[in-house]
Parts: structure tokens; C-alpha cells; sequence
């Protein structure tokens, strides 16, 4: 059956929309019109207003498309949606906001301390991949999908300690808490690991273990979150299986896969990119001590 069936705003949220539009005309203002008002305010980078741009795509791409309606179909979109709202989003969010607006944020009296805290590299890791794994956990999963409000305030949540988890790692603060190479490396290790136990628990169950996927009760219910009830109701349907040809536990599997294989791919590519930066201000500190000694070695031939 077409998923056409559920309405244009099942299908594309507008609203959503709407709200990404105004976030990204207004983060325009900010760094180019009221740049001024901001304490070491610099100019707006190209790549900045890039990454920026593109972390809107890519969020309404997950949270605002048909992937979004597919996600509470499928268990594989809904994981797809996990990956890269966390793993891909909030990166290029932080990156995209220019450094002098965070601050003007964080400095906050009652941000600052919360904020230096959640940062801190262990507490990050450990909080972030806990509540991704308890939100994993079936009892919380299919008790939050078949809640508005609760499914709305754990997605934000949990986007929040996202952007605490990658802080350490992508933040280009010219003061404040930094890793440096080697201990990037070592974090992205551990991220790593960490997130491991929720995938294999998906993979290798032996059974269905989320109701939101395998019950048509709870599965019609957790259909609320982004279908209008009127619109369920003058449906009559019995499942995800409507939908999809493919078995409750091979959905349920696969999309494990795709989480493990999505969050290799992305702390690969931060490997990398950790790697060559850190060769690279190697090199220039090697250049600056060597043109340092040259400089204290060359001869004064006004005496």
C-alpha cells in the first residue's frame, strides 16, 4: 500500500518546515546583519553558512520527509533517522554556528556552569550513548513512541547531549575545552564502543522485541506522532506489514546493521579528519621551531 494514503502533511510536514526556514533566515540576521552586537564578532565563513545550510537539509531530510512517516513503519528508517540526527546533524550544526555566537550562549550565568559540565569528554560520552541505549531498551521504546509529548521531549533531549558528545570534538572555541590529537582519537575509540551494546541487543535478539513495530495496536498508536488521528481514523489498516514486504525481525535487524554500519562510516571520516589536522599543525609548529632557530643562528655581520 502507498504511503501517499496518510496526506501531504504526514508526508512533508510544512510546519516543520516553516519552523527550519525561519531558524535559517534568522541565523543570517544574527551573523551578517546583527554581527556587530556580538563580542569578537568575525565575518560569516562560506564554509560556515555551508555546513549550516546543510545540517537544516539533512534535518528536514530526516525529521520532516517521507522518511520521517517511514520511520515509524520501519524499524531500518527509524534507526537511518537515529544515525544521522545524532551522528550527522549535530556535528555539522556545531560547526555551522560561528564560534562568537556559542559564546555569547554559553556565557550565560546559568548556562555556563551546566554547559562546562555536560562537556566535560567522559561525562559527554557516558550520558549520550546511555540515554541512546535506554531509549533502545523495548519497555522505553514502545512506552515513548506512543507518546507525543514524551517522544517529542527525549528527541530534544537527546539532541542536546549530541551536541554535548560532539562539543569536545568539533568545537573550534579559540579558548575553552579542547582535545588534542591523540585524545581525539582515544574519544572517537570510545564512542565507538559505547554504542555498540544498543546495536548488538537489536541485531541479535531472537525475537521482535519492540510492540511500535510488531502490534497493530501499539504500532496504530505510535502512528499518531506523525499522522493526524483524523486521517488514522478514516483508515482501515492492520499493520506496518501494509507497508513492507519485509519480516518484523529482519526490519528489526537490519536496521541495527545500518546504525553500526552509518556510525563507522561517519567516526571513520572524523578519524580522518582528526588525522590530517593533526599532521598538519604538526607541521606548521615543526615550521615555526625550525624558522625560530634559524633566526637565532644567523650571523650579525653589523658587528
Amino acid at each position: 500500500m502507498p504511503i501517499s494514503i496518510f496526506g501531504f502533511q504526514a508526508l512533508w510536514s510544512p510546519y516543520f518546515l516553516a519552523l527550519l526556514l525561519l531558524l535559517t533566515v534568522l541565523y543570517f540576521f544574527v551573523t551578517i546583519k546583527w554581527r556587530n552586537k556580538f563580542e569578537g564578532s568575525e565575518p560569516l565563513k562560506k564554509h560556515q553558512a555551508a555546513l549550516f545550510v546543510t545540517s537544516m537539509v539533512v534535518l528536514y531530510a530526516v525529521k520532516g520527509s517521507p522518511i520521517d512517516l517511514l520511520g515509524h513503519i520501519m524499524f531500518t528508517y527509524h534507526m537511518i533517522q537515529m544515525a544521522i540526527l545524532y551522528l550527522v546533524v549535530a556535528p555539522l550544526f556545531l560547526r555551522g554556528v560561528p564560534w562568537w555566537v556559542w559564546k555569547k550562549v554559553i556565557d550565560r550565568p546559568v548556562i555556563k556552569p551546566v554547559f562546562n559540565f555536560f562537556t566535560k569528554p567522559l561525562i559527554a560520552l557516558v550520558l549520550f550513548n546511555g540515554l541512546f541505549s535506554i531509549y533502545h531498551l523495548p519497555i522505553v521504546f514502545d512506552y515513548i513512541k506512543m507518546s507525543m509529548v514524551l517522544h517529542t521531549l527525549y528527541t530534544i533531549g537527546l539532541f542536546i547531549f549530541a551536541l554535548f558528545m560532539w562539543w569536545p570534538l568539533v568545537n573550534d572555541m579559540p579558548e575553552g575545552r579542547k582535545l588534542n590529537g591523540l585524545k581525539k582519537v582515544g574519544y572517537i575509540f570510545a564512542d565507538g564502543v559505547l554504542l555498540t551494546p544498543a546495536c548488538g541487543l537489536i541485531i541479535f535478539a531472537s525475537a521482535p522485541v519492540y510492540a511500535t513495530y510488531s502490534d497493530a495496536g501499539a504500532w496504530l498508536q505510535a502512528m499518531e506522532l506523525c499522522v493526524p488521528t483524523s486521517t488514522l481514523q478514516g483508515l482501515s489498516l492492520s499493520g506496518p506489514e501494509l507497508f513492507s514486504s519485509m519480516p518484523v525481525m529482519e526490519d528489526q535487524q537490519l536496521g541495527g546493521v545500518i546504525m553500526k554500519i552509518i556510525q563507522e562510516i561517519v567516526y571513520g571520516c572524523m578519524l580522518a579528519f582528526v588525522f590530517f589536522e593533526w599532521v598538519r599543525k604538526d607541521k606548521e609548529e615543526t615550521e615555526k621551531m625550525t624558522a625560530a632557530m634559524m633566526n637565532n643562528h644567523q650571523p650579525d655581520y653589523t658587528k
